[in-house]
């Protein structure tokens, strides 16, 4: 009775760690990295520089609708979000808007890290 005890709970130890399965979020080796640089129109000409302590937010996987992690841009408006396992990602940064009720807009971009160390480069995004 005592061995098959033992075995039972052997069973389900072994069998908890091997259906673990990794999901999006911290742990991995892959990098979501890009820019973010501010327009600024004056006398309708656009001015662009370097969006320094921008906040930028990251959801893990595609279902969710409220973030994960924030991080701020550096002095050059760069970011990365590091230690990512791969999956589905979704990236935003609020801009701007004018002709919104809130004052903000959001841009928001998909992202997908298929191979466990890649870096993704989201590039250069402007904002308002």
């Amino acid at each position: 009775m005592k061995l098959l005890f033992s075995f039972v709970i052997s069973t389900l130890i072994l069998s908890g760690f091997s259906s673990c399965t990794k999901t999006e979020g911290p742990g991995g080796a892959a990098t979501i990295a890009g820019k973010i640089r501010k327009e600024k129109i004056i006398a309708g000409q656009s001015y662009y520089y370097d969006a320094v302590d921008e906040d930028v937010y990251l959801i893990y996987g595609s279902e969710n609708t409220f973030y994960d992690d924030d991080i701020k841009t550096s002095f050059d408006g760069s970011f990365e979000f590091n230690y990512l396992e791969k999956g589905n990602y979704q990236f935003f940064v609020y801009s701007d808007c004018n002709s919104c009720l809130s004052g903000d807009t959001v841009l928001i971009q998909d992202v997908v890290i298929s191979d466990k160390k890649e870096r993704v480069d989201l590039g250069t995004i402007t904002i308002q």
